[in-house]
């Protein structure tokens, strides 16, 4: 009867067998016990603003103001500024980016930012991660979770930036048919219709969807490509400008997804990522996934849905980060 009268009693959150709230993954007394880890976030991870409103989280890579954030998520921004630990930067230039592997990197007039430090080995299945959560002005909050995957590829290999048409590739044209144009792409923009055919893109013949990827597989938003095709008979020349897949074709949602909430724009085709159980939101992505020793393992690049978030693991975002600096301080961009 005691025990009834206990469990009766209790809120229902506390039921038997169930921690408190605090006590939980992600709650207050079990953050206490990441608080190293939580300060190396505070001061090596940087907050990206859209005017008031947090988009994004960086990671520091240098110590004169060189971070790096997840590109498509600033795309189009107009009041960008940043803060580390609590030094706010209202003077942010956009240096360069990488559409492969949606990063950019971006520049702040500062000296002695605190660089984050690189892990090895990489993390293995079942590693414990820490990431930053939400943030206040003052103050980074941090989300802990695990590796939940082993390091792969994910996406089927397709460009990340588009013409902006749906391809008939079941018949025996010489070219490419265009079954359907995309409206807001860069191939309506140029003019082209339904029943086009493609034959030549920067004068070379593109016959098969892998002609076309790899033609594409280079190319930044905005590039413009020149293209000849087939119309009624006649031969046209056009230009089209290329724009991120992501901001043309909608993905198709599964039954998972319609119960994830919010997921990244872009979220696949990533040439290799590792994959945690992280709870972020898509206003978390773009910071640094952290280690026990506060050490960084990776980037995070994606929500993904509700159960996977995914990161550029730290050997492959050291060589993009030196690819972007280099062009940076070579005059060009990378692509």
């Amino acid at each position: 009867m005691f025990l009834l009268a206990v469990v009766s009693a209790a809120p229902a959150q506390q039921q038997v067998g169930q921690l408190e709230g605090e006590l939980r993954l992600n709650g207050k007394e079990t953050w206490k016990a990441f608080d190293p880890v939580r300060e190396v976030l505070q001061k090596s991870s940087a907050v990206i603003y859209d005017g008031w409103k947090s988009i994004a989280y960086g990671v520091i890579v240098s110590s004169d103001g060189y971070l790096v954030t997840k590109a498509s998520e600033i795309e189009g921004v107009k009041e960008l500024s940043v803060r580390v630990n609590r030094e706010h930067f209202k003077k942010v230039k956009v240096v360069s980016s990488t559409v492969e592997w949606d990063v950019a990197l971006l520049k702040v007039e500062a000296q002695g930012l605190p660089v984050i430090e690189w892990a090895e080995p990489e993390p293995t299945h079942g590693t414990w991660v820490v990431s930053n959560g939400s943030t206040t002005r003052r103050d980074r909050r941090l989300r802990v979770g695990i590796i939940s995957a082993n390091a792969r590829k994910v996406g089927e290999g397709r460009a990340p930036v588009v013409l902006g048409v749906t391809l008939d590739t079941s018949g025996e044209e010489e070219g490419l048919p265009v079954k359907e144009v995309q409206e807001d792409s860069g191939a309506s923009e140029a003019g082209l219709k339904s029943g086009d055919v493609i034959l030549e893109m920067e004068g070379r013949e593109v016959r098969s969807m892998e002609d076309l990827q790899e033609l594409l597989g280079s190319k930044e938003p905005g590039d413009k490509i020149q293209i000849r095709l087939k119309r009624e008979g006649e031969d046209l020349e056009v230009e089209v400008e290329l724009k991120r897949r992501e901001s043309v074709f909608e993905e198709k949602k599964t039954r998972n997804d319609a119960m994830s909430g919010r997921v990244s724009k872009r979220r696949s085709d990533f040439p290799r990522v590792l994959q945690t159980d992280l709870p972020l939101s898509v206003r978390s992505v773009g910071g640094p996934l952290l280690n026990l020793e506060g050490h960084c393992v990776g980037m995070n690049i994606a929500r993904a849905n509700r159960c996977e978030t995914f990161a550029i693991p730290a050997k492959e975002l050291l060589a993009i980060v030196s690819l972007l600096i280099t062009g940076e301080e070579s005059g060009g961009g990378a692509e």
